[in-house]
């Protein structure tokens, strides 16, 4: 007699976790050959058509000067503008927006004599998103550190928005010495605990991305799009184009320096410098406690001059090793005040940099 497939349905309970066990294990297996020497990429907005929404909303020339340097784990896009004598300015975007978040902050920096560098990270706009890695700190930091040493750059102030807050942090802790004395930290993220250990078993899974992807979504275009501006249209653009965009914010979020930052904060290489904290009061995305949480934890790092600080002949032959902080709060300004009150912001950095 044929056995009845009613009789295995209590053996189900046993079978579905060793198949998701299975499942999970498979997906996160990396794919990589052992005979490539770089892992493979998802290409940026340069591979959609000219004609597409994207690359009409967020054009690969909208700021002059652009190029893209062939790093290691792949292109990225970059733009340098404004006098060569002027300071070396880095400004680094954040968790989901790319590089137009900066279009209307650069041209205020560059009419009061900065040299620009403004880039894509991995996994945004137009710079390829790198397959089978954690977008971690280190990956953010070896970017730039391979970015500088293209377009030959010794040392640079840091101007980092959002996540790039974080990142800015961690070439600080990282390499203290591309560095310069003045650093930016705007709506800046870092004070965020790490994710649950449960969950951060289970995050890699694809429908896990695809719910936590629609939750940041959700979270940052907030409106509809009849009414939405350019930032809240590129990130649903690079949501729905790109194929490595996803992974990039998850991975972010999870691996990198959103959850995973606060001794960046709290190391020696911040000796002998300044740091303006810059935040609007109706920030809903990154809390306006945020900045004065991380400015208390600079200011708690002891000045010394001894190994891991700042040498006086390193930044701006400065003997002075003590950090000076200052946090500016912009009213009624939310997490895109670069975008939306970038007269005031700007007016502020461009004060605190020119402060003798």
């Amino acid at each position: 007699m044929t056995p009845s497939i009613s009789n295995y349905f209590p053996y189900l309970p046993l079978l579905v976790p060793s198949v998701l066990a299975a499942y999970y294990v498979l997906a996160s297996r990396p794919t990589t050959s052992k005979n490539q020497l770089y892992p493979p990429v998802d290409p940026g907005l340069a591979s959609l058509p000219l004609n597409s929404r994207a690359r009409v909303v967020y054009s690969e020339d909208w700021l002059e000067g652009g190029a893209y340097a062939n790093l290691p784990l792949g292109r990225v896009r970059y733009w340098l503008v404004g006098p060569t004598s002027g300071k070396k300015i880095v400004l680094i975007h954040g968790l989901t927006t790319p590089s137009l978040v900066f279009q209307r902050l650069v041209p205020i920096l560059v009419a009061a004599g900065h040299q620009v560098l403004v880039y894509d990270l991995y996994g945004r706009g137009y710079s390829d998103a790198p397959k089978n890695i954690d977008y971690d700190a280190h990956l953010y930091v070896t970017q730039l550190a391979l970015l500088l040493q293209h377009v030959g750059w010794e040392r640079a102030r840091l101007v980092g928005f959002s996540m790039g807050g974080a990142i800015a942090a961690a070439i600080v802790a990282a390499f203290p010495k591309l560095v310069e004395r003045d650093v930016v930290l705007i709506a800046s993220a870092g004070a965020a605990e790490s994710s649950p250990a449960p969950f951060y078993r289970i995050r890699n899974l694809p429908f896990v991305e695809g719910l936590t992807m629609r939750g940041v979504l959700s979270s940052v275009v907030k409106i509809p799009p009849t009414d939405e501006t350019p930032l809240n249209e590129i990130v649903r653009l690079q949501a729905a184009s790109l194929r490595g965009f996803t992974h990039a914010v998850i991975s972010s979020l999870h691996e990198g320096p959103i959850s995973h930052a606060r001794w960046m904060f709290g190391v020696p290489a911040w000796c002998g410098r300044r740091v303006l904290f810059v935040h609007g009061t109706r920030d809903t995305v990154v809390p306006p406690r945020s900045s004065p949480f991380l400015r208390s934890l600079i200011d708690s790092v002891p000045a010394e001059t001894s190994k891991g600080g700042i040498n006086s002949d390193s930044v701006d032959g400065r003997k002075d090793m003590q950090v000076k902080t200052e946090l500016v709060s912009i009213g009624g300004a939310g997490h895109d005040l670069i975008w939306t009150h970038a007269e005031e912001v700007g007016k502020a950095i461009v004060s605190f940099l020119d402060e003798k």
